[in-house]
């Protein structure tokens, strides 16, 4: 089975980035301390002054007279921790809230980002929208999908779809790929607005081919199961491969489906064991298992009973009851490894835990071949496991 779409996902806080600004026009203000003031010179902050006596003074003189983009500047600087500034998150509030007050688009939008992370100020969902809101009526686009994420995700605001889908379509507009996204995922699931395939391979497609690797994974799902789009198993493996190539386990996995059953692209066992090691290493575990199993078989890659143990157990360590399964039975057998009942019974006993008949039957005929006492610490060592697993999951 072909692995299924991912969902929404919140647009990650990237570091700050740091403008310069363009000079500033003659006035009646003071000279600033370090004379970066006099025209046409462009303004940004040098490196000399931060690390001069002058930097306390230089301070007080934006605070009173720079411009928004002046004291924008310094935020980042302490935002960022950059420049020998140390890092200080309640002093970048400080000067991005006195350039947001002047109305700096991008200040605006870093006092939200504070907000909603409570970093430099409590944490204030509230007050992350209003600072968002005034950055977003301004076109800022990043802003207009913080908006809609809180909205869709009913930070500090009522849940509304549809009020996300407002902000995501003003962010998607101009090009913004996790916008592009985000709306796909909603016409994808009728979130907001009427279930709309295509136009949620619209949007996936305008966001992948900016690279946006879910976009390109969840469109090449849409060619392999025909949502929206005709079925076409070539478009999807062309999807998939740009995501196989920037790690999407996923679609790796998906492409050694491709490969191993000839679905878009030659049949290729060699090229199928290739793309499941990649998704494998990342623990993705139908890769794991798939890949135990053609080491088992010998199909794509040299037969090895012990690799095909490896791959096994680490899907197995994952519940994945197919590869408990198997490990019993290579247990059972001596594949592999030394033939070992005890353990046999033990993988056996948690693949059989869903009360799967042929299963039941396999531990039993192991049990058949073991002294109680033997049954007993398999059995013991199937609790351990389980009461391990479980406490990994919490």
């Amino acid at each position: 089975m072909l692995s299924g779409m991912k969902h929404l996902m919140p647009l990650s806080i990237a570091a700050l980035v740091l403008l310069t600004m363009p000079g500033w026009a003659q006035d009646d203000r003071p000279p600033d301390p370090c004379g970066t003031q006099s025209p046409p010179v462009s303004i940004g902050i040098r490196v000399d002054c931060l690390r001069s006596e002058k930097w306390d003074a230089q301070k007080e003189w934006a605070a009173k007279y720079g411009t928004a983009g002046y004291q924008y500047l310094i935020g980042g600087l302490y935002g960022g921790g950059s420049s020998g500034v140390p890092q200080d998150y309640a002093k970048a509030v400080k000067w991005y809230r006195l350039a947001a007050d002047q109305g700096h688009a991008d200040a605006q939008f870093y006092v939200g980002v504070q907000y909603e992370k409570g970093t430099g100020v409590p944490q204030d969902y509230a007050k992350a929208v209003k600072w968002y809101r005034l950055a977003a009526d301004q076109g800022h686009a990043d802003a207009q999908f913080y908006v809609g994420a809180i909205y869709y995700f009913g930070k500090g605001v009522p849940r509304d779809y549809a009020k996300a889908m407002k902000w995501f379509r003003l962010a998607a507009d101009q090009g913004l790929a996790n916008a592009q996204f985000n709306l796909g995922v909603q016409y994808d699931n009728g979130l907001g607005v009427p279930q709309d395939y295509a136009a949620a391979a619209k949007w996936w497609r305008l966001a992948a081919d900016q690279g946006h690797v879910k976009s390109q994974f969840n469109l090449g799902a849409m060619y392999a199961n025909g949502l929206g789009v005709p079925q076409d198993y070539a478009a999807a493996a062309k999807w998939w491969r740009l995501a196989a190539d920037q790690g999407h386990a996923d679609a790796q996995f998906n492409l050694g489906v491709q490969y191993d059953n000839g679905l878009g692209v030659p049949q290729d066992y060699a090229a199928a064991a290739k793309w499941w090691r990649l998704a494998a290493d990342q623990g993705h575990a139908d890769a794991q298992f798939n890949l135990g199993a053609r080491y088992y078989f010998g199909k794509g890659v040299p037969q090895d009973y012990a690799k095909a143990m490896k791959w096994f157990r680490l899907a197995a360590d994952q519940g994945y009851a197919d590869a408990q399964f198997n490990l019993g039975a290579m247990y059972a057998n001596g594949q592999g490894v030394p033939q070992d009942y005890v353990q046999a019974h033990t993988w056996a006993n948690l693949a059989a835990v869903d009360g799967d008949p042929e299963r039941t039957e396999i531990r039993a005929q192991i049990a058949k071949r073991m002294t109680p006492a033997q049954i007993a610490e398999a059995q013991r060592r199937a609790r351990e496991w389980t009461e391990a697993f479980e406490n990994r999951k919490r």
